[in-house]
């Protein structure tokens, strides 16, 4: 297993994702309901920015290897995940909502699995779509994790309700997209195993 920089950061993510949660879960002296939320948010978004500056590092500084490729997505996908359940947790978002984000991600995961094993994998590479779609993620998640109005200006629990919405939409839309491309080849490898 290689150890870089970029790869610290990785691991980084991975630890912080039970504190993103476990914020939470301690008592309400030690921190208020807002303070908790401000907490999570803080820390879910340190654990944004590492996603995006291990994969420059890593790109940058060649150190780019698989572990770092596997490790990267099952991070994201853990974060996303967990907040996700908490906030379903909380009331803050529907679970139906949560189970679609999640539901897609675990499907799409096993496709490039698949995708990656027949030798295929650049039909299922992250498309423009995809990253429109985390980047929703990525900015409702902490707007609901933090559900108060900030700056008295940004009402962050119905802006983040609303982008969570389109997030989710987004997420079906990329999925059919990746499955439609990867169709053809599904087709035609199920075919040759008959």
């Amino acid at each position: 297993m290689p150890f870089n920089f970029p790869i610290l950061l990785t691991w980084l993510r991975v630890a912080l994702i039970p504190l993103v949660v476990g914020v939470f879960y301690l008592p309400d002296t030690w921190l208020s309901p807002f303070e908790k939320g401000v907490a999570s948010t803080t820390i879910f978004i340190v654990a944004a920015v590492t996603d995006w500056f291990d994969g420059f590092l890593a790109r940058r500084w060649e150190q780019t290897s698989s572990f770092g490729a596997f490790l990267d997505p099952v991070a994201d996908k853990l974060m996303v995940a967990g907040a996700l359940l908490e906030l379903v947790h909380l009331q803050r978002v529907s679970a139906v909502i949560a189970f679609v984000i999640i539901g897609r991600e675990i499907t799409i995961s096993a496709l490039r699995e698949w995708m990656a094993l027949i030798g295929a994998s650049k039909s299922v590479a992250v498309s423009s779509l995809g990253k429109i779609k985390t980047t929703a993620q990525m900015v409702a998640i902490p707007m609901l994790l933090y559900y108060d109005v900030l700056f008295d200006v940004l009402d962050t629990r119905l802006f983040g309700a609303w982008l969570l919405l389109i997030a989710a939409v987004l997420t079906v839309w990329s999925m059919f997209y990746y499955l439609r491309r990867a169709w053809p080849l599904i087709k035609e490898t199920t075919e040759k195993m008959e």
